[in-house]
């Protein structure tokens, strides 16, 4: 979500020192400590992205592929995730949310709605409208998916 990998690890860092010390004071979770965790991680981004501004997107045309193969397969599955990436830019922060929890990470609808404080239903409401933007965007770029 950062698209850096100094700025994750400092979120990460942040998040989990952010752990220590609520469970130090007693206010750690209690329940379900993925979703703790994730909360947190979601409001440090935020938080990164309001006091940041927002840098300009990498030109596809300079994206090095760094895979040895180097068939047009490969390329392709590239380019086509540079795309995804940037559609995925497009969408709410919610959307952003809901698609990254349940497709990449591979959450259920159960634990995607207590990361995100959020019903099923409501989750599911969203998960969808998340996947039209997002296919209105690719189809909008001609991106085949």
């Amino acid at each position: 979500m950062l698209g850096h990998q100094s700025t994750a690890q400092e979120i990460v860092a942040d998040t989990f020192y952010r752990l220590l010390t609520a469970l130090k004071n007693g206010n750690g979770p209690q329940k379900n400590l993925s979703a703790w965790l994730y909360r947190v991680a979601h409001n440090l981004v935020v938080d990164h992205y309001r006091r940041s501004p927002p840098e300009e997107p990498v030109p596809i045309e300079s994206v090095q592929i760094s895979q040895p193969d180097d068939s047009a397969d490969a390329v392709s599955r590239q380019e086509k995730a540079v795309y995804l990436r940037r559609a995925l830019w497009k969408l709410t922060t919610l959307q952003q949310q809901v698609i990254v929890l349940k497709y990449l990470e591979g959450m259920n609808n159960e634990e995607v709605s207590e990361i995100m404080s959020k019903t099923v239903g409501s989750v599911k409401a969203l998960q969808h409208r998340a996947l039209a933007s997002l296919r209105r965007i690719l189809e909008k770029e001609n991106v085949q998916y």
